[in-house]
């Protein structure tokens, strides 16, 4: 599928807002879009609230992995979304190219209220990204 359009969304730990912005999209993606997340430091799993708040909504992301960015994700993406915790210390490549700034707060730490309430304002964003997408 080399003409599908690779929508790359991006935190330091690929275990919360990245991972609920993926199954956003995925379900909300205009055909010929495809969602990727990565991170700088990624850990070993998805952060359990952010599941069981997409859970809570009908979009399961229990089986999406945290993955580390690589050159070939940020080259292959047609664009990029800046979940709101990199910088250019973190991760220069991420400002070369056409990049959207969310500025979402981390979930990490937050409780369950916390946590909906992140997720509510992705999904709110991801219908505006959605809305301007061919």
């Amino acid at each position: 599928m080399p003409d599908v359009k690779k929508i790359l969304f991006v935190c330091v730990e690929n275990a919360g807002r990245s991972q609920i912005a993926e199954g956003f999209f995925r379900k909300y993606a205009p055909s010929g879009y495809a969602a990727q997340s990565a991170g700088t430091k990624p850990t070993d799993m998805v952060n359990p609230l952010a599941i069981t708040v997409m859970k809570e909504i009908g979009i399961d992301i229990s089986n999406q992995q945290p993955k580390i960015i690589s050159d070939s994700m940020i080259c292959q993406s047609s664009r990029i979304v800046n979940m709101g915790c990199m910088d250019k210390e973190s991760c220069p490549a991420l400002f070369v190219q056409n990049v959207l700034d969310w500025e979402i707060p981390d979930p990490k730490g937050k409780s369950l209220d916390e946590v909906r309430k992140i997720r509510d304002l992705i999904e709110k964003r991801m219908l505006d990204l959605c809305k301007t997408l061919e």
